[in-house]
């Protein structure tokens, strides 16, 4: 299946693209414009300190994505207790190996004024009640006290009179613990405004992010020849946070950026085989027995489906290879710009080999920065991830290979947000997907290209958000975003 694609990239390497690569396939899509940012004429402000119910602590857990989500969640949170919210700390992870606190990411004043309106927000808690052993009160919330996805009543039913009894409570964690349905319609927009307005990148991460952005459109030689003249313009699908001045040609070279979740640790979880034999099954169980050692019981044990099964459900990750098929039979041109997000993929130079041979200009973050740009991140993966999350969500056109990944989650869901209809994504169907690749050795080049482009048509279109789905993934209702007639 590599060599056909190989073959028809270099046929098709001077015939027009498919439009509806670069574009969002329908008008409905500039019909939803945002309107996160504006509160009600009856919008209440946050009520004096004397009438606060007590303070909100976080200590949020994961990475920058599950981190962020956290934030927007307790900042909803804590408007609807009538609570003061401290600035969140981030919680160090085994597997990020992180020290990045919310100072080091966003701007913390940028964020504390922009949501004046809606939270108290301070940087510590007050003197007299920094002495509190929190432990020791009882005053410590984990995720195991509190459902995933809760429901609004919960807290005010369980968390505010514990709140109202110690001053001070403090979530350790928090991931995913506040329901998208049903939620008042101020506290959803209240989630969106956060997410999509008041968390603000610190300026040397932007400027870093629009370093990425402008070479990825810059004449330079490691994209081949280019006659076009250049001057310095702005992005216009960025928000006015966001706006970073950047170089761009005329006419612009687009690019597309594809997130790819094919790190270690996603794949030695998946419990899917790859392709690399004896070797490579040996490597994946002595990871799982490092590092997920109760799943790796479970495989001994017998437990759990055979990796065949796993891959009819959907539940592997895209190989990179896989991923990249799908790229050329939807048409993209053997010289297209492709921005490679993520951490360090599993296998590292050799699957890189075989990508660069369908599409030569493949580059990383790492290419495009030069060591001195990135010595002061080093160590930081929180930081670094900032710059994939800027350098998807900028690109003209985004692939995901994972529906489960965070960070793909938040990319769409701010394209979507900012991006007037002009950014599409791309969102294949992992399912549909195995059921292709399934009859790879025998499929003709021409029916793969056609289920491929039906199967990703499908999900590109424009819908609101389903009922109890994320905000922050679909930010299309109208607590995040307003319809209009064209």
């Amino acid at each position: 299946m590599l060599a056909l694609a190989a073959h028809e990239l270099a046929e098709n390497e001077f015939k027009p693209e498919p439009d509806v690569l670069w574009e969002e396939p329908t008008q409905n899509a500039i019909t939803w414009l945002p309107c996160a940012n504006q509160r009600a004429e009856d919008h209440i402000p946050p009520p004096p300190l004397e009438h606060m119910t007590g303070y909100i602590m976080i200590n949020a857990n994961g990475g920058l994505n599950q981190q962020r989500v956290a934030i927007c969640n307790g900042v909803a949170v804590t408007r609807l207790l009538n609570a003061s919210l401290v600035l969140p700390r981030f919680l160090f992870n085994s597997v990020w190996r992180d020290s990045s606190q919310f100072g080091d990411i966003y701007d913390e004043a940028y964020f504390m004024n922009h949501l004046k309106e809606d939270v108290r927000i301070v940087k510590e808690l007050p003197l007299e009640l920094q002495s509190l052993d929190l432990e020791a009160i009882e005053a410590v919330v984990t995720e195991i006290d509190v459902p995933k996805e809760a429901k609004p009543s919960f807290y005010l039913k369980h968390i505010l009179p514990l709140l109202m009894e110690k001053q001070v409570v403090l979530f350790e964690g928090f991931g995913n613990r506040l329901a998208f349905d049903p939620v008042p319609f101020d506290i959803q927009r209240l989630r969106c405004r956060c997410n999509f307005h008041a968390l603000k990148f610190v300026p040397k991460l932007l400027e870093l992010g629009g370093l990425i952005v402008e070479r990825m459109r810059d004449k330079h030689p490691r994209w081949g020849p280019n006659d076009d003249d250049f001057d310095a313009e702005e992005n216009p699908h960025l928000s006015g946070t966001e706006r970073i001045p950047i170089r761009s040609a005329k006419p612009v070279p687009k690019y597309l950026a594809v997130h790819m979740r094919f790190e270690m640790d996603m794949v030695a979880y998946s419990l899917c085989e790859f392709g690399g034999g004896e070797t490579e099954k040996k490597e994946l169980q002595a990871y799982r027995a490092l590092h997920f050692p109760i799943l790796a019981k479970l495989e001994q044990d017998g437990r759990l489906g055979t990796a065949d099964v796993q891959r009819e459900l959907g539940h592997c990750p895209l190989m990179p290879e896989e991923s990249f098929l799908m790229l050329a039979a939807l048409g993209f041109r053997r010289g297209t710009r492709i921005l490679l997000a993520g951490a360090h993929m599993y296998g590292g130079e050799k699957k890189m080999t075989i990508l660069k041979n369908l599409y030569p200009n493949i580059v990383t973050k790492e290419e495009l920065l030069t060591p001195e740009e990135l010595e002061p991140l080093r160590n930081h993966s929180s930081q670094l991830a900032v710059l994939d999350y800027l350098g998807c969500a900028m690109a003209d056109a985004f692939a995901m290979t994972d529906s489960g990944s965070q960070l793909s989650s938040l990319v769409s869901g701010h394209r979507i947000y900012h991006g007037s209809g002009h950014r599409p994504t791309i969102r294949p169907n992992k399912k549909r997907l195995a059921a292709i690749f399934e009859h790879n050795a025998t499929i003709e080049w021409s029916h793969f290209e056609n289920r491929i482009r039906k199967m990703v048509a499908e999900t590109k279109r424009i819908a609101a958000r389903p009922i109890s789905r994320s905000v922050y993934r679909h930010p299309r209702c109208l607590e995040c975003m307003c319809k209009h007639e064209v």
